[in-house]
């Protein structure tokens, strides 16, 4: 039985597609560890496979990147691992280097374009020395998948890789049932993910006002102070609703309470602009309606299956008047939830995993 390192930078507590891959993994005769780290208000987790969360001296800034990848650097040298798995860019140095050292296998999981995303936007240097990082070590990789493929023809043709592509879908749940609107319910508009800029966020709020139903902010983020403040401002705190983090195992009671799911990415850098969120898969495998961005990946699922509804303009006007009408319309809200069911029949994390047994077991 091989055993597999699974390094991730969060806290474990809510990465469903780390979880995923970790589970698919086990029930094929693998021995995982998943590997992350511990923040002071982290969630205890109890998972079928081993977890490892490291306790750093730095959670913010460079610091952090630097030190968790000393600390996982020197933690896998003196462990007994034969394939390692970096996600992301910020854990494959040490990843890269140990498989070298250790001469072990590395498979990377990149989960966005890491070097567009729009927090680098105006660092340069932070940019610049992740870029070269990337550059150097992409190349070599011969094990690689990420979730979308746009991102894997990016990848592919700038660094002559060869990317699969592994979209972050929910396990099929064959014993869902179809719920149809209710007119008397105070409606439910959520938001789950990351609670960060260029989310469309601040837009949504600011449109509350004119908007006939209950906003609920599923996550955590740089920006959440800023939104309690402005919620507070606008005296929105009785239809704006933060519930923070909570683990993927319980989100799902949060998402099938939700009358209309939103995924509101601005186009403020290519990470943005190429993204195929998770949480529209979560919305739609919870017979939830979707309000999102018309960007390229996001347009694709939302258009092919005929599940929601895309929106350009993000003005408080444009985004209120749309939501109403879809909010007020039950005809078109079950249309859409009928849809939601037919997609789930082919968006299954039973077909994406294929492609993860494929990569390993053809790992000598």
């Amino acid at each position: 039985m091989k055993k597999i390192a699974i390094c991730v930078t969060n806290d474990l507590v809510a990465d469903q597609r780390v979880n995923k891959v970790a589970t698919t993994l086990l029930n094929n005769n693998f021995n995982v560890t998943l590997i992350g780290r511990k923040l002071k208000n982290s969630l205890p987790i109890n998972r079928d496979y081993k977890t490892k969360r490291f306790k750093l001296l730095f959670n913010k800034t460079f610091l952090f990147y630097a030190n968790y990848n000393i600390k996982l650097f020197f933690y896998l040298l003196f462990s007994d691992y034969d394939i390692i798995i970096a996600n992301d860019l910020d854990t494959l140095p040490a990843c890269y280097y140990i498989s070298k050292i250790r001469k072990k296998q590395i498979v990377y999981d990149s989960h966005e374009l890491f070097t567009e995303v729009p927090e680098l936007n105006n660092r340069k240097f932070v940019k610049n020395f992740w870029t070269k990082i990337e550059k150097h070590i992409l190349p070599k990789l011969k094990n690689t998948y990420t979730v979308c493929q746009s991102i894997a023809d990016i990848y592919n043709k700038k660094y002559n890789t060869n990317f699969k592509v592994v979209r972050n879908i929910p396990i099929c749940d064959n014993t869902k049932t179809l719920k149809i609107n209710n007119k008397n319910n105070t409606k439910i508009i959520l938001y789950q993910g990351a609670v960060n800029i260029g989310r469309g966020l601040e837009e949504i709020i600011t449109a509350m006002p004119y908007i006939d139903a209950k906003l609920i902010i599923v996550g955590h983020g740089d920006i959440l102070q800023n939104l309690k403040k402005l919620t507070n401002n606008l005296k929105l705190d009785n239809k704006v609703e933060f519930k923070g983090k909570i683990p993927f195992d319980k989100l799902k009671q949060i998402t099938q309470t939700a009358d209309l799911g939103i995924s509101l990415e601005q186009n403020i850098s290519l990470n943005y602009y190429y993204a195929l969120p998770n949480k529209i898969f979560d919305y739609i495998h919870s017979n939830v309606p979707v309000l999102a961005s018309d960007l390229p990946e996001i347009k694709k699922i939302i258009t092919k299956y005929q599940v929601g509804e895309l929106i350009n303009n993000f003005s408080k006007e444009s985004i209120s008047k749309q939501i109403n009408n879809m909010l007020n319309n039950n005809e078109k809200l079950n249309f859409y939830k009928k849809n939601t069911i037919k997609a789930t029949k082919e968006l299954c994390w039973q077909t994406e995993e294929k492609i993860i047994i494929n990569i390993f077991k053809n790992i000598k």
